[in-house]
């Protein structure tokens, strides 16, 4: 006989202190992936890299520490997945995964050059996977916590936490690089390095909140074929995919565009450093623009789809995001940068928005069980991280150009285009 919970649901104190594990990892996306750690990659590393017979550019390596990221966390996505839901060990998981992540962002402060490239490259790796694989166990506690009727809020409160806590982090982390003479820093790239330290130290710091008032483990006697289920409920989805053309062009679509608009956001910052000379001080400026400018775009974003429908929106976005890669070949101006940081943070987060919504109508009525449909999305937009990041550092490889790759995405959101076109998204009646 199952035993009562020790905890009740809608929990004040609890659903605070999930909201804090938002804000203690989101510094993790914004300092490290996004503002920070890219153009300082680049930086200290030699333009030229080999490994072995191969010759490689730093830019390209960087893109394909990413793949190899995501290819670990797409490989291992559906076994996470199958934990979460059925062993019942999601705070074991969620600790497991924040001290290595937290632990390998703590690691990058000895990266200081060529000499430590592998413990640079290989604590990237880690503290993306320990990210991630952290992402799964976070959002399954939310069911358990908080009845449905309040999942939208809750989840929203979550979102806010991690917001307002990154950017926090991040303009500590611009006034430490500013001004590193005067705190007492040997130069401006021990100020950066240190950067890494206090965002490991935020994140295992804050998580210490939730880890003690989340609900403890409730572990199931049996759990056996935790990977087979997750990749039989994959499998399953795929099968009732096929058979609906309709979200089966919505998947692909989103696949490609996905692919153009991942990438974009993960190498925006080599691009900016390698290619116009951005500095760090300026690559956090334009981050923190960009998060101001993302929030205007959800909400006109929003706006147009209850104006126009989510198709015509992805349209409108996705046009925008092809002529940021096509402007992208060709800027040459540290202002024209500016201009194109601003556009990518009007559809940044629109499109992800409704992409998920989109999808959510697409699928079929009366599915018993729409988590897996999402597993299912979710674990293709990691494989198209990989494809993207991936292809992004082979044509910079081939062509010794990130121009001629920035070009090369424009095409993963024509192809998206082209197969949106197909997809038909009923409006709901007024």
């Amino acid at each position: 006989m199952a035993s009562s919970p020790d905890f009740q649901m809608n929990d004040k104190r609890i659903i605070n202190a999930w909201a804090f594990f938002d804000w203690a990892n989101s510094a993790f996306a914004l300092v490290i992936t996004a503002a920070i750690f890219p153009a300082y990659y680049v930086a200290v590393t030699d333009d030229i890299i080999h490994i072995g017979k191969i010759s490689m550019s730093n830019s390209s390596l960087y893109a394909y520490a990413i793949s190899a990221a995501y290819l670990v966390i797409a490989l291992f996505s559906p076994l996470l997945s199958g934990i979460a839901d059925y062993s019942g060990r999601r705070k074991f998981f969620l600790k497991f995964f924040t001290i290595l992540g937290s632990a390998a962002c703590l690691s990058l402060y000895f990266f200081e050059g060529m000499e430590q490239i592998g413990l640079g490259t290989a604590g990237f790796i880690l503290a993306m996977v320990g990210f991630a694989g952290g992402l799964v166990f976070y959002n399954a506690f939310l069911p358990v916590i908080v009845t449905e009727d309040r999942y939208d809020r809750v989840s929203a409160k979550g979102f806010s936490f991690g917001y307002i806590g990154s950017v926090i982090l991040l303009v500590i982390n611009l006034i430490m690089i500013q001004f590193w003479e005067r705190l007492g820093f040997s130069g401006q790239g021990e100020a950066t390095r240190f950067a890494f330290l206090t965002v490991g130290i935020w994140w295992l710091g804050f998580a210490l909140i939730p880890f003690r008032r989340l609900p403890s483990d409730e572990r199931q006697r049996n759990t056996p074929g935790l990977l087979r289920r997750g990749f039989q409920e994959l499998k399953k989805v795929w099968a009732a995919v096929k058979k609906e053309q309709n979200i089966k062009s919505f998947l692909f679509s989103f696949f490609c565009y996905s692919a153009g608009v991942q990438t974009v956001l993960f190498l925006a910052g080599t691009f900016a450093e390698k290619e116009l000379a951005f500095g760090t001080a300026e690559l956090i400026v334009i981050i923190l623009l960009l998060q101001v400018v993302a929030i205007l775009g959800a909400y006109a974003s929003a706006r147009l789809s209850e104006w126009k429908g989510n198709k015509i929106s992805l349209v409108a976005m996705l046009l925008i995001w092809t002529a940021i890669c096509i402007v992208g070949y060709f800027v040459q101006e540290k202002a024209q940068f500016y201009a194109i940081a601003a556009a990518v943070g009007l559809v940044m987060g629109g499109i992800q928005s409704l992409s998920r919504s989109t999808y959510s109508k697409l699928i079929p009525e009366g599915t018993q069980d729409p988590t897996s449909y999402f597993s299912f999305y979710d674990v293709l937009e990691k494989v198209a991280i990989i494809l993207g990041t991936f292809t992004f550092g082979f044509i910079e490889q081939l062509t010794g150009s990130m121009r001629m790759s920035m070009l090369i995405l424009g095409g993963f959101f024509i192809l998206g285009l082209l197969l949106l076109s197909r997809v038909k998204v009923v409006r709901p009646q007024q």
